[in-house]
């Protein structure tokens, strides 16, 4: 536990910081300790043998405040004993449990149809802060005390550290199979446009299909990284190659056909990030990852170290280590299908935690802030175009407040340019709000 300790506090406080000034910080509830710190925070009874994995380690609602901000663990008492200010809300503990998805493994009977836990039933959710990430909010105020304590520490800049515009393929075109093209022409006895579409994209060739929009999108990707630079916009493409039995997975992306050359050159040409769409299979069964990525990394000749799960299904907590196994270094999935915000409490970058073994990992979770479909579904946030643009604006500032990353997808198939989806305007209001909002800055 010292190295998840020494781990969130460093994390709590800024990466960059001096060790010196860390140090300053400790995590005991023995007052015989408290003259080697500036500043203590007293444990709470989470990491407690006979609490820690049962339904007696999840917090109470509603939430006790401290200095505005709510507190999973503690309570609001602060207290000056000699020279160290002493702080009982437990931050390292809420920490804990948002970043390492802790409440996830302690009800694994929540889950849904596609057994991932519901953005609904988490305790962000239902405690009012799944559109602000409070784990950054409790960095801000530890470093506020620690300047109380005569202890100067930097705030990080107000700006979004970087972007990833990140796309999920898994489905490339919408008619260029036989059976998607029989089923736009017997749908066009009924809609003569759809029929037009199915034997243009059939006869016609990839450009032509509905789905096939990554020309579109990567042009508006691009447009940001030109803006921003390549160091602060990376967009990536997520690319299923796997799949099971279930429905979830089909129709297969055939890889050796020409359409998905096509693919495959035009992400080159455009100097887009591969990364592995791991399959709807393999959240049920992990150990598929393994060849799902090396399939991938035949295809494309590149080595691949993203994963993104399709249909964000990463079941267990616990699944990561497959991905570490394997060797992926970075993964995307960790946001909501059902609500749109901060799944892990963070905008932050972070180290995976095992909230089994209580191992600090070298996996980075990348938070997904925003999902085009998590936003109209009926089933999960059913808002119209007018309150999703305002949705996402909230969610992108408050990325940038927090210094944090924003990571969005979009689905090729999503902006298809049609009247009944808005997500095509949608995510050119975005990237148009994106870019302005970096010229501002600049001026």
């Amino acid at each position: 536990m010292i190295d998840i300790t020494n781990y969130i506090i460093r994390f709590l406080l800024g990466e960059d910081l001096s060790r010196e000034i860390v140090d300053k910080v400790g995590y005991t509830a023995n007052p015989k300790e408290f003259h080697n710190y500036k500043l203590v925070i007293i444990p709470s009874t989470f990491f407690s043998i006979n609490v820690y994995g049962t339904r007696d380690s999840l917090p109470t609602l509603p939430l006790q405040i401290w200095e505005e901000a709510p507190i999973l663990f503690g309570n609001p008492l602060v207290e000056q004993i000699e020279k160290t200010l002493v702080i009982h809300a437990d931050l390292i503990a809420s920490t804990y449990f948002l970043i390492s998805r802790y409440e996830e493994i302690v009800q694994a009977d929540k889950r849904d149809v596609h057994g991932r836990f519901p953005g609904k039933e988490s305790v962000p959710y239902r405690a009012g802060f799944i559109d602000s990430p409070l784990v950054d909010e409790y960095g801000k105020l530890l470093r506020l005390k620690l300047r109380e304590c005569g202890i100067e520490v930097p705030e990080p800049p107000q700006e979004i550290r970087k972007i990833y515009l990140t796309h999920d393929v898994d489905q490339l075109s919408h008619y260029r199979n036989l059976r998607g093209f029989m089923g736009g022409l017997l749908r066009g006895i009924r809609r003569p446009k759809e029929g037009n579409k199915a034997i243009k994209s059939y006869f016609g060739g990839l450009k032509n299909d509905p789905w096939y929009t990554l020309p579109w999108l990567y042009k508006l990707d691009n447009s940001v990284r030109q803006t921003l630079g390549t160091n602060k916009c990376e967009p990536i493409v997520f690319i299923k190659v796997g799949g099971g039995n279930k429905k979830e997975d089909k129709p297969f992306i055939t890889h050796h056909i020409q359409d998905f050359q096509s693919l495959i050159k035009l992400c080159k040409k455009k100097n887009i990030t591969f990364g592995l769409h791991s399959s709807y299979a393999a959240g049920i069964d992990p150990n598929r990852i393994q060849d799902e990525k090396k399939h991938l990394e035949r295809v494309t000749k590149k080595s691949i170290k993203y994963n993104r799960h399709h249909f964000l299904d990463t079941r267990e907590p616990d699944d990561m280590q497959t991905l570490i196994d394997v060797g992926i270094t970075d993964d995307f999935t960790l946001g909501y299908a059902d609500i749109a915000g901060f799944r892990i409490g963070t905008s932050r970058p972070v180290r995976w935690i095992n909230p089994r073994t209580k191992e600090l990992t070298s996996l980075i979770l990348h938070p997904l802030i925003i999902m085009d479909g998590s936003l109209s579904d009926k089933r999960y946030m059913n808002l119209n175009a007018h309150d999703a643009y305002e949705y996402c604006i909230r969610l992108i500032n408050m990325v940038e407040n927090w210094n944090g990353e924003l990571v969005l997808l979009w689905h090729n198939t999503s902006v298809e340019d049609k009247p009944q989806s808005y997500h095509r305007k949608l995510y050119q209001d975005i990237i148009k709000y994106l870019k302005q909002k970096q010229l501002t800055e600049r001026e």
